[in-house]
């Protein structure tokens, strides 16, 4: 709803506002009379799961769109990914020699941003998690060339603030790792993943699948570090067990910097709308 919007019936926030000048009474502290839209603990109950699940699908989608995003870069990558230098003496030397995807990440963020700004900033806004690691590298490059980012954190055991580059209007917070994997792609004309764990892993897998089952269109997938992606799935074992396809391969391909990434966005050709359903996937 736009904010010049007007309706007959009395604005709800007018409501919530007077709510907190009446007497207090034992009926007006009970909470039967809290009304039911501003009521945190009504709106947390067990049966109350289907408005919440609508609530943060609305939420994000009305703020993007009145901040005029159109479209969307994803970037998928680990959290534990520091940037060069950053890492101290406890990190496991794996994650040190990935942290030169950190600086991928930021460089391509910053590439990609540019571009943003230069056709008006609404089509191709970096898009992260919203954490630290490679979702950091993104929103640091998007802010470093001066344009905006969004940040899709979400609410976890251990606290994941946001990072501190993320554009603090489009900064969100989920309870539901479901709707808030539809908003990475809702959006998203592009997809890169950066190494990363089991988060990065169901992101990628998530969105490989919704393009190969024609739930969603395709756009350019691009794996950064093939040797990372090869070590962990292999791919071809999949094809030749007939558990996908061998033109499911196709769906993606393996980037190393930032600038082979921009070029492999540019040289992108949409395959043909693949079938809803197909025998194998």
């Amino acid at each position: 709803m736009t904010a010049d919007h007007r309706s007959a019936f009395r604005d709800a926030r007018q409501d919530i506002d007077t709510a907190k000048d009446i007497p207090d009474t034992a009926q007006t502290r009970a909470p039967s009379y809290a009304l039911a839209f501003a009521d945190n603990d009504f709106l947390a109950r067990e049966e109350l799961r289907p408005v919440r699940l609508q609530l943060e699908l609305l939420k994000p989608e009305m703020i993007l769109s009145d901040a005029g995003v159109v479209s969307t870069v994803v970037l998928f990558g680990g959290a534990r990914i520091l940037a060069p230098g950053a890492a101290g003496p406890g990190v496991a030397p794996g994650l040190k020699a990935l942290a030169g995807f950190y600086d991928e990440a930021r460089r391509f963020a910053a590439l990609m941003t540019e571009r943003s700004l230069a056709g008006g900033g609404t089509e191709g806004v970096i898009a992260t998690g919203g954490g630290p690691g490679v979702m950091e590298a993104g929103n640091r490059g998007a802010a470093e060339a001066g344009g905006r980012s969004i940040g899709l954190n979400i609410v976890l055991p251990h606290e994941q603030a946001p990072n501190e580059y993320v554009t603090p209007d489009l900064c969100f917070n989920f309870h539901y790792f479901a709707i808030r994997k539809m908003h990475f792609l809702m959006r998203a004309k592009a997809i890169c993943v950066f190494p990363g764990g089991f988060g990065t892993l169901d992101e990628m897998f998530e969105a490989l699948t919704l393009i190969q089952t024609g739930r969603m269109d395709a756009v350019p997938v691009l794996l950064f570090g093939r040797a990372f992606w090869e070590g962990v799935v292999n791919w071809e074992a999949l094809a030749e067990a007939g558990t996908i396809s061998a033109s499911d391969l196709d769906l993606f391909r393996f980037v190393e910097t930032a600038e082979e990434a921009v070029a492999a966005i540019d040289a992108w050709q949409a395959p043909e709308k693949r079938r809803a359903a197909i025998p194998g996937r």
